[in-house]
């Protein structure tokens, strides 16, 4: 394997680092269980990679179904608690340190049957999951109730493949 294509080509470094404070407030709620805060988005690293902090409240909920992605791979790194992580094959109680890498294609979930927990979500490459989130968000806030084809159409629109 070899370094990837350069994509800066100066000769001296810049400043243009941005820093993300852990007391930060979310950028978005779902429902009152879920808090997510938008690291780095796809668009903010030029489709770089997307990364996520997911902090789920005291009140164990179901988490993200068991699927997949075309596009992209996805990873887990438990931060806080304990999440269950399903790797297509079983599910493990995750502890803070684990981490799960999914390529794309892979079949996975998590779930928070346990209380308070937190973890960091990594889609490479960045894709725009801001936008399924927000969604997510405004279904659950606004109570409406999809029917299966609805949530197809919608998974699809986001590369998520229910199984």
């Amino acid at each position: 394997m070899s370094y990837p294509k350069e994509l800066f080509h100066g000769d001296r470094g810049e400043v243009s680092g941005t820093l993300w404070k852990g007391d930060s407030a979310p950028d978005l709620l779902i429902g009152t269980r879920s808090k997510v805060h938008y690291l780095a988005t796809g668009e903010s690293t030029g489709g770089q990679y997307g990364l996520y902090r997911w902090d789920m409240g005291a009140e164990p909920g179901r988490g993200a179904g068991a699927h997949f992605h075309k596009t992209m791979s996805e990873s887990f790194f438990v931060l806080s608690g304990t999440v269950a992580l399903y790797d297509g094959d079983r599910w493990v109680d995750a502890a803070p340190g684990d981490f799960l890498f999914v390529p794309p294609g892979g079949i996975h979930a998590f779930d928070n049957p346990h209380g308070a927990a937190s973890m960091l979500v990594l889609f490479a490459p960045g894709a725009p999951r801001e936008a399924y989130f927000e969604e997510l968000a405004e279904i659950v806030g606004n109570g409406r109730r999809l029917g299966e084809q609805e949530w197809t159409d919608l998974y699809h629109r986001h590369d998520q493949y229910m199984v």
